[in-house]
């Protein structure tokens, strides 16, 4: 069974989010969402919060592809946790040469912690591209609708968060 851990702390989860697990789905026989636990970057959603808002997406495309696509909470190395998880794969989506520094220090990390875990690149659609949950709550908190870029119980959320 080829099984594929897409991490990230999904704060919230984005059309851009969804868009590479869909794709990643196809690849696999089972892919797991790991939901980040990462007090540095302090999120604005609760780790329950963040993985009740990627339920209903990952049910979704789950059954629309076939896919065992499940939610697993993390706060230890990816490494471990793609061991935790019995991952061959470690699933990353790339939107700009930014993101290819940063993935392409991790990967070498990963490999030197463990070889047999490979990471596979996916790009960001260029219509998803441009979609990062950072600029997706600094939107939503100046009061801008960002009903574009994420789901309508996530866009929900955001709105609550925000001007409740």
């Amino acid at each position: 069974m080829r099984v594929a851990l897409y991490p990230g702390t999904f704060d919230p989860i984005t059309f851009g989010h969804t868009d590479i697990i869909r794709r990643a789905s196809v690849l696999v026989d089972k892919l797991v969402i790991g939901v980040a636990i990462n007090r540095d970057k302090k999120p604005l959603f609760s780790l329950e919060e963040r993985v009740a808002m990627i339920k209903p997406e990952i049910d979704a495309l789950s059954k629309e592809t076939g896919t065992q696509i499940i939610a697993h909470p993390f706060e230890n190395l990816l490494i471990d946790c793609a061991h935790d998880v019995g991952a061959q794969i470690i699933v990353r989506g790339l939107r700009a040469v930014a993101d290819f520094e940063y993935e392409f220090q991790m990967v070498g990390m990963n490999r030197t912690l463990d070889a047999s875990v490979e990471t596979v690149f996916l790009m960001a659609d260029a219509k998803r591209k441009a979609i990062a949950s950072k600029l997706v709550k600094e939107i939503a908190r100046l009061d801008g609708d960002v009903s574009k870029f994420v789901p309508p119980h996530v866009n929900t959320a955001l709105i609550e968060r925000f001007q409740g």
